[in-house]
Order: C-alpha cells, then sequence, then structure tokens
C-alpha cells in the first residue's frame, strides 16, 4: 500500500442498516419499581426508552480489602463506568465443602450495595467456571474428587451449581433489578467449550486440566435454568462469544480484545506478534472478515456488539513480563467504539490481591500468587494510571452523545481494508455515521511497534446527501488517537467539522444553554471548529484551557477547549461543572474527594469558585485563567508533607529486611502508603509476620504495595517487613550423581541486587460545593 496524506470517503451509496428489537429479555425482570425498563435492540441497550452507552469495569470484590471498596467504586464512577462486572470465585467462597464464607472481603451483599450507592449497574459473572487466573479458574479442589464430571450436564455437577447459585442467590436477593437493584446481568460459566484452567493440585506433575466442556448450548440453558429455579431472574444473561463457545439465541454474547497475551509464553518462547487488535473493522456487518477472535455462530447484524474482556490491561506471566503501554488501553476503546462496539467491557478495569486459602493460594500457578494488579487503570492499592484518565475522554464522549452516536452505523472506508499491524506510515481511521453527520475515529497506537507521528492529512467525505465534509491539518502524535465530529448538532449551531473531539457538555449552575467541551488530541496540526455558515474558530495549540462564546441565528452556545493533559484530569460534577486534580476526584455523599500523591493539591474547577475545602486544610487559593463569565478558577491545598524512610538491612546474599519508623500511617491527610521497591532479580516476595503480603514477577518497573490494609500485620511484625529476592540464574544444572537420591541445584551466578526501597505517601482531601 502506498502512503497518502489524501483521503477519500464516498457515503453516496450509504444505507442504514435496519435497527430492530432484540429478544433477549425478560419482560417480566426488565422494569424496576420506578418504571424504568431495560431493553435491547439489535444495536445497543436502551434505559427507559433511551439509547445506553454501556461502559463496564471488571472488579473483582474478593480481591480486595472491604475497607476499600467505597472509595474504589466511586472513582470507578467519576471515571465513567457504569456498570461494574465482577467475578463470583466459588473457591474464594467455599474452599472446603460446605463451610460458605460471604464476610470481609467476600461480602457480596455490600459490594452490591456499594455499586448501587455510586449509581452504577451490575453483571454478576457467577461462574461455576469464571477462570480470571484463579486456582482452578474458580471450581474449589475438593470437586476433583467427586464422582461426577465438572462442567456437564452430570447431575452430581449440576446439584453443585444449584447450591453454589442459591448461595449467591442468598446475597443478592432484594438487589436484582427489578427489586430496585443494580444487578441488571448474569453470565452462565466462562468461555464453555474454549478455555480451562489446570487443577493446580496436580498441575506440573500431570498437567491436568478442569473440563473445558462439551455439552454446547445445552449446558449454558441448565445453568439458566437452575438460576431461575433458585431465584436469580435477570433482565438480560450473558455468555462469552469467542472462540466457537456456544451462545443460546435469546443470550447476549459478549467479546473482547487482547494485544498483550501471556498464554503464548505457557509453553513456548519467542517473540510477542503484533496483534490486530488496533486495525478498525465492522464488527457488526454480516460480511466483516472472521478469525479466532471473531468467529460468530450468528449474523452480527442481529445482535449488538458488546464486549466484556477489553484489555483494560494485562498481568504478567512467568515467562512473559512487560510494562504495559498505559495508551494501550484507550486506543482499544477506541478501536471497539469506532468498530462498531456500543456496550465497552474492560477485564480489568481495578486490579485487585488474591486472598490466600486455608494453607494454599488462590491464584493460578503461572501468575503472582498474590498480586493481581493487572497494571490496570485503577491499580491493586487503588493507584491511578495514565489509562484511567485516557479512557475518560471516551467514557463521557459515549455516554453524553448516546443519542446520536450509538444508532450510528461503521463505515471502513476502501482505504484501510489493507492496512496491516506492520503498517507504522498511514493514518487508521473509521466513521460512524447516519449517511449526513457522525464521527471519525482515528488512531496511531499499535501494540509491540511504534507508529510515526501522523501530520498534515486531510479527509474529505461526500455525504449521502452529495455535499461534502473536508478535514484539513490532522495530525496525531504517536500512541494517540482522538474522534473528530462532523455536522454535530450543539443544540441549534451545527458544527460542521472539527479537528478537536467532543467530551462532554454541561449546564453550568444558572446558564439557559449548554456547555460543549472538547479536547484537543496530541499533534494535531490544525485545532479547529467550523461551523455550517463558513466561520472557522481557529483554536491553536498554546492554552490548556480555553473558552468560547458562539451565537448562530439567535441561538447561543459555549465551548471549551481542553489540551489532552487537562482532558485527563477532568471529571464531570452532576452535568454541570468540570473539575480538574491530579490522581482522582470522586464523589463521597454530598462532598468530594481528591486523592494524590502530591501534598500541593491544585484543583481547578469551570465555573470558577464551584468547589470549596471542606476540611480545614491549610490553602493558598489563587483565581486565574477566567477567560469569559464563569470562567476556570485554580486553588491550591498545600499539606503538611509526610516524610517516612525506610530501613533497609541485609540479612543475607537475597534478603533483606524493611523497618518503617513509628507513626509510619499517622496524618491528618494521608490515605496510604504506598511502599516502593525497584529491585533485580526473578520473583520478589514481601512479608509481615512470616506472612506473604504481595509478590512481584520481576520487569523492571517500580513494585508498589499498599500499606492501609497491612498496616496492622506490619505492626505485629514490629513494623518490619521481609524481602526475599528469588535470584536471576545461569548455567544452572541439577546434580544428580549422588547414590543418596540427593539432587542440589548449582548455578555459574545469581542475580539478587535491591536497587532502591521508598514510602510514597497517598494524601486526600475533601471538597464541597460553595
Amino acid at each position: 500500500m502506498s502512503h497518502t496524506n489524501q483521503h477519500v470517503v464516498d457515503l453516496t451509496t450509504f444505507r442504514k442498516r435496519d435497527i430492530r428489537p432484540f429478544d433477549i429479555v425478560d419482560r417480566t425482570r426488565n422494569v424496576a419499581p420506578d418504571g424504568t425498563a431495560i431493553d435491547f435492540t439489535n444495536y445497543y441497550m436502551t434505559v427507559g426508552g433511551k439509547p445506553f452507552f454501556g461502559v463496564s469495569g471488571e472488579f473483582h470484590f474478593s480481591r480486595m480489602d472491604e475497607s476499600r471498596w467505597d472509595d474504589e467504586l466511586a472513582k470507578c464512577a467519576a471515571g465513567g463506568v457504569n456498570v461494574i462486572a465482577n467475578y463470583v470465585f466459588w473457591n474464594h467462597h467455599e474452599e472446603r465443602e460446605g463451610h460458605w464464607d460471604f464476610t470481609g472481603s467476600k461480602n457480596l451483599r455490600r459490594f452490591t450495595e456499594l455499586c448501587a450507592k455510586h449509581g452504577m449497574y451490575m453483571i454478576l459473572r457467577m461462574g461455576p467456571f469464571d477462570h480470571g487466573e484463579v486456582r482452578n479458574g474458580g471450581v474449589p479442589d475438593w470437586v476433583y474428587g467427586k464422582d461426577y464430571e465438572a462442567r456437564s450436564l452430570d447431575a452430581g455437577w449440576l446439584a453443585e451449581v444449584r447450591e453454589l447459585y442459591t448461595k449467591i442467590f442468598e446475597q443478592v436477593d432484594g438487589l436484582l433489578f427489578d427489586q430496585g437493584g443494580p444487578i441488571i446481568g448474569a453470565q452462565l460459566d466462562n468461555e464453555y467449550m474454549h478455555s480451562s484452567a489446570p487443577w493446580e493440585m496436580t498441575t506440573g506433575i500431570s498437567d491436568e486440566w478442569v473440563p473445558g466442556g462439551s455439552d454446547g448450548i445445552a449446558y449454558l440453558e441448565a445453568l439458566r435454568g437452575i438460576a431461575h429455579e433458585v431465584g436469580i431472574n435477570v433482565p438480560f444473561y450473558t455468555a462469552t462469544g469467542w472462540g466457537g463457545a456456544p451462545v443460546p439465541d435469546d443470550v447476549l454474547p459478549l467479546w473482547g480484545g487482547y494485544a498483550y497475551r501471556p498464554w503464548l509464553f505457557y509453553a513456548h518462547g519467542g517473540d510477542h506478534p503484533k496483534t490486530d487488535e488496533y486495525l478498525y473493522r465492522d464488527f457488526h456487518a454480516n460480511d466483516c472478515p472472521r478469525n479466532d477472535e471473531f468467529d460468530p455462530s450468528y449474523q452480527p447484524e442481529d445482535k449488538p456488539y458488546a464486549c466484556c474482556e477489553m484489555g483494560g490491561g494485562m498481568t504478567n506471566s512467568y515467562n512473559y513480563r512487560f510494562v504495559l503501554p498505559m495508551k494501550s488501553v484507550d486506543a482499544m476503546t477506541n478501536i471497539k467504539m469506532g468498530s462498531g462496539c456500543n456496550f465497552l467491557g474492560y477485564y480489568m478495569y481495578h486490579g485487585g490481591t488474591n486472598p490466600t486459602g486455608d494453607g494454599i493460594y488462590l491464584n493460578e500457578g503461572q501468575v503472582p500468587k498474590k498480586s493481581y494488579d493487572y497494571q490496570a487503570g485503577l491499580g491493586e492499592f487503588g493507584q491511578v494510571r495514565e489509562s484511567y484518565g485516557r479512557m475518560k475522554t471516551l467514557h463521557y464522549f459515549g455516554s453524553t452523545f448516546a443519542d446520536r452516536f450509538v444508532p450510528m452505523d461503521v463505515v471502513i472506508p476502501a482505504d484501510q481494508q489493507g492496512i496491516t499491524p506492520d503498517n507504522r506510515t498511514d493514518l487508521r481511521y473509521a466513521i460512524r455515521t447516519d449517511g449526513t453527520s457522525g464521527f471519525v475515529f482515528l488512531n496511531n497506537f499499535q501494540d509491540h511497534d511504534t507508529t510515526e507521528a501522523k501530520r498534515d492529512e486531510t479527509l474529505t467525505i461526500t455525504l449521502a446527501d452529495g455535499r461534502t465534509v473536508t478535514f484539513e491539518g490532522i495530525g496525531l502524535a504517536p500512541e494517540e488517537n482522538c474522534v473528530l465530529p462532523f455536522n454535530m448538532d450543539l443544540d441549534g449551531v451545527m458544527l460542521e467539522a472539527a479537528t478537536v473531539q467532543p467530551v462532554t457538555a454541561i449546564t453550568l449552575p444558572g446558564a439557559d444553554h449548554r456547555t460543549f467541551v472538547f479536547m484537543r488530541p496530541d499533534g494535531m496540526g490544525k485545532a479547529w471548529l467550523r461551523f455550517a455558515d463558513g466561520d472557522v474558530l481557529d483554536v491553536g495549540d498554546a492554552a490548556d484551557f480555553q473558552t468560547f462564546t458562539v451565537t448562530k441565528h439567535g441561538t447561543t452556545i459555549d465551548i471549551v477547549v481542553v489540551c489532552r493533559a487537562k482532558a485527563d484530569e477532568m471529571t464531570v460534577i452532576d452535568g454541570e461543572a468540570l473539575a480538574f486534580a491530579p490522581g482522582a476526584l470522586f464523589r463521597d455523599g454530598d462532598t468530594f474527594k481528591v486523592e494524590s500523591r502530591d501534598s500541593e493539591i491544585t484543583v481547578s474547577t469551570y465555573p470558577a469558585g464551584y468547589l470549596a475545602v471542606a476540611d480545614g486544610s491549610r490553602s493558598d487559593v489563587a483565581q486565574g485563567g477566567a477567560t469569559a463569565a464563569g470562567g476556570l478558577g485554580t486553588t491550591t491545598i498545600t499539606l503538611a508533607r509526610k516524610t517516612i524512610e525506610p530501613a533497609v538491612e541485609r540479612l543475607s546474599a537475597q534478603r533483606f529486611a524493611i523497618t518503617l519508623p513509628d507513626g509510619f500511617m499517622d496524618g491528618t491527610n494521608l490515605k496510604d502508603v504506598l511502599l516502593q521497591v525497584r529491585y533485580t532479580g526473578d520473583i520478589g516476595w514481601m512479608f509481615a509476620n512470616a506472612e506473604l503480603i504481595n509478590d512481584n514477577f520481576c520487569n523492571g518497573d517500580v513494585w508498589e504495595i499498599g500499606m492501609k490494609e497491612n498496616a496492622a500485620r506490619v505492626a505485629a511484625a514490629g513494623n518490619r517487613l521481609v524481602f526475599v529476592i528469588t535470584p536471576l540464574k545461569k548455567g544452572v544444572n541439577v546434580n544428580v550423581d549422588s547414590p543418596m537420591a540427593a539432587r542440589m541445584e548449582h548455578a555459574d551466578e545469581q542475580i539478587a541486587e535491591l536497587g532502591s526501597v521508598a514510602a510514597q505517601p497517598v494524601y486526600e482531601i475533601t471538597l464541597r460545593k460553595s
């Protein structure tokens, strides 16, 4: 394919596909007590009869100390997540047969209630097989010795499923959607007839696996029947669709996509290939090219294209260790939306930590025993990553403009058909459109490669009615992505085209018109908005925050344009204000919290003065950047800086003692302390009072361990942690020459070095509306 900077799309033959009902909902269970109904078309979900843009984030409650749930769910909601998906891992609740545990961090009911508190729906992924890198895929060890086959139609197995589902129902009774609760869906098993997991009690000796299943749709129907019998009646059920997995016609198939695939290295080495996850396709078209990742057993135009396992991060496995490019996450979001997805689903959105079982670890053997951080947008100890902020701009866009966006078709232009993952030079783009208006999706990210900056690209679209729209001066920095509008109605002001991305719309307190918020992507050569009358608003690239007032034919709107970095810090509050803060800003009842690693926290709001300090923290207030009525105001809160100096003692070649000072968790605005370790070796192990609290497969990145839930264990050990490094070994051989059955490993070289240990305070302040 020869490179060109001129792109032409012809929509004169465009024909809108039919949007029709997709009959998967239970009509007796899809209406809440307040009358709100959930339904589906073959394109999208509806709530109250209106198009709904779903943003589902995976969050495993039993992989996190319950003391963190409330704030972490609030951070999810602030990030634009409106559905929480969570596995119910059977062996977390019935590790020993007949001994059920739904207390503490296993309290499904409390977690579900908190999801409702923060205004999010829930999809229960209730097994019985889950996978999720959990021991036996979540199936308890004791099942192995039973006289039935797991994941089968055997009566003994189905009886176990009935008991599991009964226990789940006892936890969620009163919290189902038709009861006024948040639970709108339930997943039946996971990757049935496509994936399995090792029996960890035997693997490595016999390499024996939990059955993958062989009973097809009949098995999933049996599980759904049991769910109904015990009372788990939800508006709809889901099943994973990839890999040829069976999906009943009246079940919602869910898809995904991972560009970083540790399982490729479970059995062999080599280089990770570039994947096609960052190429646009029309996944809603019957003639979409099919492969192992997308090969549905149905006609794609008959059902919505929805996801449950887009790579919101990825865990390291023993044989594949990497530092996840954080920009890979929102790039995949962009690709999925541009390819027809109206229901996003991240795995994982929030990382976690595996609980320890009764004398065993409850993880799968290829991954760390405790850490399931997943390099997710929100880490296992609540760390706020770059991807968290970047995802928000797309979540806000999809939700704010759902009524016009989700019904739109996908158009993959002709010059995109031959682009391969190796192509670093050509502009990658797709269009969502109704024929005369729409959005251009652009992506400049490729996994396991580096794309070139795009400069001075031109795109001309001939619309279905013969008119043309031209985008001049398109540019994108490497790894950047964006969405550009054409013929977008801004409450009566027609925006013909723009090289800035629509993000959201708000109505300022007391205002009689809306403010539309746009983001200037990194590397955009010429940032402008052109209106239907030909007027062009030149945004430029100098300012982080700009406001404009536009009046056309007696209609007035306000426009805000922020740079990418500012957009990544932005949170929308109650549809009436924007708040900008480092880290995370999220609701806590009638107040708001800001969580930051910096003791000097700068918060800006639009309109100015919208939020004020509520917790008595000393603050130095400075107003600035107000370029119009109700402009941007900035407040700087200066906290007492906490300094924590860990003491390190080398005990042996690969064993260290780390002692934290007394009172290391004390402080009025101190929320947590992250122990930061840099080391060289194979595996890092951190113990408190001889209990493993976290572990890490060394990948060269800093390893962080939250102290909030570990403070009591550390205190019981006299504030002393023991850090052990399993060394990297060269020239290894095992001597078995002894006649006395002795075996001893010898290595020519062993590398186990501790680079540094630091303690990073995490601060929190409380704000209120002024």
